[in-house]
C-alpha cells in the first residue's frame, strides 16, 4: 500500500499546482486573456473526449513481461513530464495555438498515468471496507503532494534572487518534475501486479461496452464524479482572485490557508474511509456533501482579512472535501467487479476511463464557465483588489454559489445507491469461486474457456 502510495504525491502535486495557480499565472502573469484560457480548455477537452475509453481498451487487453497497468503507466510519465515542462516554464507571448497543443499533451499523458494507477488500484483491494480504507490510505499519502507544491512561496524564499521564478509556477514545476519519475518509479517497482483469470478471455465487443456505458450506475458515477470535480475545481480556479482581492488576504496568507484546507485531509482521508466501510459508501458521500455546503456558506460572514478565524472553517470544508474522490474511486472498483461478474471479463480500466473523463470535463468546465462568469462581473484580475465594489461582489457570488450547486448534485446522485456491503460480498463470493475453477481448470490442462 506504501509502495503503491508513492504514485499519489506528484499526481497530487501536479493536479493542485495546474488547478490553483498555473491557470491564473497564464491570467495575471503572462497576460493570456480570459476567455482565451477558457477556450484552450474547452477545446482540448472536445478533442479529448474519445480518448481516454480508447486508451482504456487497449490497457484492459494488453499482456506483457512488465504486466498490464504498469507497462502503461511507465510508457505515459514521459508524455507528462514533456507537458509539465512547456506549460509550468511558459513565457509571455504565448497564445490560444500553443495552450492548446501542451493540454493536449498534458491531457494525453495524465489519461495514461492516471488510467493505469486507477484501474491497478481496483484490483489490490478486493473486500468492500478494506477498498474504502485503501483509497483513504492513498487520499492520506497523496496529500504530501499538494502540500509541498502550495509552500513553494515559503520554499521560494530559500532560493537566491538571482534566479528568476515567477509566480512560483517554474518551481512548482520543477518540483513536479523531480516527483514524478521517483514516484511512479517506486510504484512500478515494488508494487506486484495481479491479472484475474478471466483476463485470458478478455476480448471485445460492442456490445458490452455498451451495456456498460448505459448502466445506471455507471452513469450515477460519471454525473457525480463530474459534479463534486467540478465543484472544488471551480473553488480552485477562483481562489487565488477570491481570497486576495474580495477577502483581503495576501497571497502568502491565502497559500497557508489553502495548506490548511489540504492537511485535513491527512486527518479526513483515513477517517472517511473508514467510515464508508463501517457506514455504507454512498451514505459518506450524501453526508459529506451537505457538510462541505454548509462550511461554505460561512466563508463570505468571515472578517476581512482575518486568519485565524478563517482556519477552523478551511479545516471543515477541507475534511469533507477529501472524501469525494476517494469514495467515487471505492464505488467505481465495486461496480468493476459487478461488471466482471456479469460479463467474465475484465473492464476495470474502461469503468476508470469514464471517472477519468468526468474529471477532465469537470477541469474544463470549472474554467470555461467560472472565467466567462468574471467577465460578465467586470472582474478584472490584473486590477486584483482595485477592482469595482460590484465586481468584488460578483466574484464572491460566483466563487461561493457554484461549488454549492455542484457538490449538491453530485450527493443527490447517490440517494437510492443500491451496491452496498452485503451486495458486494455476495458478488465477491460468486467472483472467487468462478476464479478457482478457471485457475483448476488451467492446472488440469484444460485451458481457459
Amino acid at each position: 500500500m506504501l509502495a503503491f502510495g508513492a504514485g499519489e504525491p506528484p499526481m497530487n502535486a501536479l493536479g493542485t499546482a495546474m488547478a490553483i495557480s498555473v491557470q491564473p499565472y497564464f491570467a495575471k502573469d503572462l497576460g493570456v486573456d480570459l476567455l482565451t484560457i477558457a477556450a484552450a480548455f474547452g477545446l482540448v477537452r472536445l478533442i479529448d473526449m474519445p480518448v481516454d475509453p480508447i486508451l482504456a481498451i487497449f490497457m484492459d487487453r494488453t499482456k506483457t513481461r512488465l504486466g498490464r497497468y504498469r507497462a502503461w503507466m511507465l510508457a505515459g510519465t514521459p508524455i507528462l513530464l514533456a507537458s509539465v515542462w512547456m506549460l509550468f516554464m511558459a513565457q509571455k507571448g504565448i497564445g490560444l495555438g500553443y495552450l492548446i497543443v501542451w493540454l493536449l499533451v498534458y491531457a494525453l499523458g495524465t489519461s495514461i498515468v492516471g488510467l493505469a494507477r486507477s484501474a491497478w488500484s481496483a484490483n489490490l483491494v478486493t473486500r468492500y471496507d478494506q477498498r474504502s480504507q485503501f483509497y483513504g490510505y492513498l487520499g492520506f499519502i497523496g496529500v504530501a503532494g499538494a502540500l509541498i507544491v502550495l509552500e513553494t512561496p515559503t520554499i521560494a524564499g530559500w532560493i537566491p534572487h538571482r534566479i528568476h521564478l515567477p509566480n512560483n509556477v517554474q518551481l512548482m514545476g520543477w518540483v513536479v518534475l523531480l516527483m514524478t519519475p521517483l514516484g511512479l518509479g517506486l510504484n512500478a517497482l515494488l508494487v506486484p501486479e495481479r491479472i484475474n483469470p478471466d483476463a485470458a478471455t478478455n476480448r471485445y465487443a460492442l456490445r458490452d461496452y455498451w451495456d456498460i456505458c448505459k448502466k445506471p450506475d455507471v452513469l450515477r458515477l460519471f454525473v457525480s464524479n463530474f459534479a463534486l470535480a467540478l465543484g472544488p475545481g471551480w473553488m480552485g480556479n477562483l481562489y487565488v482572485f477570491f481570497f486576495t482581492a474580495a477577502r483581503g488576504f495576501t497571497e502568502k496568507d491565502a497559500n497557508t490557508l489553502l495548506s490548511v484546507y489540504i492537511l485535513a485531509g491527512v486527518i479526513a482521508a483515513p477517517v472517511i474511509g473508514w467510515i464508508g466501510g463501517r457506514f455504507g459508501k454512498h451514505t459518506t458521500m450524501i453526508a459529506s456533501t451537505i457538510f462541505y455546503s454548509v462550511g461554505l456558506c460561512v466563508v463570505p460572514f468571515l472578517p476581512q482579512g482575518n486568519f485565524l478565524l478563517a482556519i477552523p472553517v478551511m479545516v471543515w470544508t477541507g475534511f469533507m472535501a477529501n472524501g469525494f474522490g476517494l469514495m467515487n474511486q471505492a464505488m467505481m472498483a465495486d461496480v468493476g467487479d459487478e461488471v466482471r461478474l456479469e460479463q467474465g471479463k475484465e473492464r476495470m480500466g474502461l469503468l476508470f476511463a469514464f471517472t477519468s473523463l468526468s474529471s477532465k470535463l469537470a477541469s474544463a468546465g470549472a474554467v470555461m464557465i467560472s472565467y466567462p462568469l468574471l467577465k460578465v462581473v467586470g472582474y478584472v484580475p490584473t486590477l486584483a483588489e482595485h477592482n469595482t465594489p460590484a465586481a468584488l461582489t460578483g466574484l464572491t457570488a460566483i466563487f461561493i454559489i457554484g461549488p454549492i450547486f455542484w457538490v449538491i448534485l453530485g450527493g443527490v446522485c447517490f440517494i437510492g445507491w443500491r451496491l452496498d456491503a452485503v451486495r458486494h460480498a455476495e458478488i465477491r463470493l460468486e467472483l472467487e469461486a468462478r476464479d478457482a475453477a478457471m485457475l483448476a481448470q488451467s492446472a488440469s490442462g484444460g485451458g481457459v474457456a
